[in-house]
C-alpha cells in the first residue's frame, strides 16, 4: 500500500547512507565537536551569507522547538503562535512542561498576520493587570505552516516589525524548510530568511535526513548557555557526527533543495489527479502538503488501498485529509495513486 501520510515515512537520502559507511571507523570527538559537525556549520553559514551566524545540531524537532523557546523565554513568559501552529496542537505541551505557555491567536490558512499580532500586543499590554498575565516573550511561526501555505516576504518582513516594535524575537520552524523553498510560490531565499528572522532551523528529518535538525542563530545571537540549555532539553546526540555528516551532505552541491523540489513536483502531481476527479482542496497548497476534502464514502474506499490522514472533519459529512510526498516519492507511488482513484465510484 502507498503512504501518503507524512514525509518522514523512509530513511534516508542513499548519499548520506553512502557518507555514514564512508566515515563509520573514523574515530571524533563527541557532542558535535567532530570535524563532519565544523564542516556542515561552515557550509550553513555560507548558505545563508551570514559567516557570524551560530549553528547548533539538535535530535528532533518537538525538541528543538522546546529547546529554543525555552532557552529564549524569561520565567512568567509565552511564546505567540498561530491557533495551528504545531507547538500548540501536536507536541504534546512540550512548550508547557518548561513553564511556559503557547499564547495561540487567530490565523488563517495556517498562517499568524501581522494585524492580528499587533492586535493582540496592543491589546494585551492596555490592559492594566498585563503584569499578571503571562507576558508574550516571543513569536513563533513555521515555514511551510501546518496547512502547506507560505508566509511571502512582505508577510515576514510585516511580521518582523511588529516583532521588533515590542522588542520579540522571530522563530522560525522549519522543519519542512526545503519544501517551502523548493515551491515555485516562495519569494523568500535562505539568504533573506536569514535576515528576516532571529532564529530559525532547518528540517533534516523531514528533508532527506535520518533524524535532526540544524537551529541557525544568524546573528550570531544564541542565548547564554544554548549548548546547556540542548543538552537538558535531552536534543544533545553523544555521537553529534551522526547529525555533522547529514548535514554536511545535505549541503554539498544543491543537494537539500534538489531533492526538497522531487517532493514538490510530485505533490503537484498529487494535486491534478484530485482535480482530475471533481475533487475540491480545503486550501490551496503550493508545497508538498494537500487536503483534499474528501465525502465518508470516498474516504471508506479509498482506506485499506493508500494511506493518508484524516486532517478535519468540516459539516455535512465532508472531511479534509492530508496526502504529503517527501524526496523520496516516486513517480510510481503517484501513478498508483492515480489508478486508485481512477477506479473511484
Amino acid at each position: 500500500m502507498r503512504n501518503f501520510t507524512c514525509d518522514y515515512t523512509e530513511g534516508a537520502h542513499p548519499l548520506i547512507l553512502q557518507r555514514l559507511i564512508d566515515t563509520n571507523l573514523s574515530q571524533e570527538p563527541g557532542y558535535g565537536e567532530d570535524r563532519f559537525c565544523a564542516s556542515a556549520k561552515d557550509r550553513i553559514r555560507k548558505a545563508i551569507g551570514r559567516p557570524e551566524a551560530d549553528v547548533f545540531f539538535l535530535s528532533g524537532g518537538t525538541q528543538t522547538n522546546a529547546t529554543v523557546i525555552d532557552a529564549i523565554l524569561r520565567p512568567g513568559e509565552g511564546v505567540i503562535a498561530a491557533a495551528t501552529g504545531h507547538i500548540a496542537v501536536h507536541e504534546a505541551g512540550a512548550i508547557e512542561t518548561s513553564g511556559h505557555k503557547v499564547l495561540a491567536l487567530e490565523q488563517k490558512e495556517g498562517k499568524l498576520s501581522a494585524p492580528v499580532l499587533e492586535s493582540w500586543l496592543k491589546n494585551f499590554y492596555a490592559d492594566m493587570a498585563w503584569e499578571h498575565m503571562v507576558a508574550p516573550g516571543m513569536v513563533y511561526i513555521s515555514l511551510p505552516t501546518e496547512y502547506g501555505t507560505l508566509y511571502s516576504k512582505a508577510e515576514l518582513m510585516a511580521l518582523k516589525a511588529v516583532c521588533a516594535s515590542y522588542d520579540l524575537p522571530l522563530f522560525v520552524d522549519g522543519a519542512r524548510l526545503g519544501y517551502a523553498l523548493a515551491s515555485p510560490a516562495c519569494d523568500i531565499t535562505l539568504e533573506e530568511l536569514a535576515l528576516v528572522c532571529d532564529v530559525f532551523y532547518i528540517g533534516g528529518t523531514k528533508v532527506g535526513a535520518l533524524c535532526g535538525e540544524a537551529v541557525v542563530f544568524p546573528a550570531g545571537n544564541a542565548p547564554k548557555g544554548f549548548f546547556t540549555t540542548i543538552k537538558r532539553h535531552g536534543a544533545l546526540l553523544a555521537k553529534g557526527r551522526l547529525l555533522g555528516i547529514q548535514f554536511d551532505t545535505l549541503f554539498t552541491d544543491g543537494l537539500y533543495l534538489s531533492i526538497a523540489q522531487n517532493a514538490i513536483d510530485r505533490a503537484m502531481e498529487v494535486k491534478e489527479l484530485f482535480r482530475s476527479k471533481g475533487i475540491q482542496f480545503f486550501l490551496d497548497s503550493p508545497t508538498n502538503q494537500q487536503f483534499p476534502v474528501l465525502s465518508d464514502a470516498q474516504i471508506e474506499y479509498l482506506s485499506g488501498k493508500v494511506a493518508f490522514e484524516i486532517w478535519e472533519k468540516l459539516p455535512g459529512g465532508r472531511t479534509v485529509t492530508r496526502f504529503a510526498t517527501s524526496w523520496a516519492t516516486g513517480a510510481d507511488s503517484v501513478a498508483e495513486l492515480g489508478g486508485i482513484l481512477n477506479a473511484m465510484p
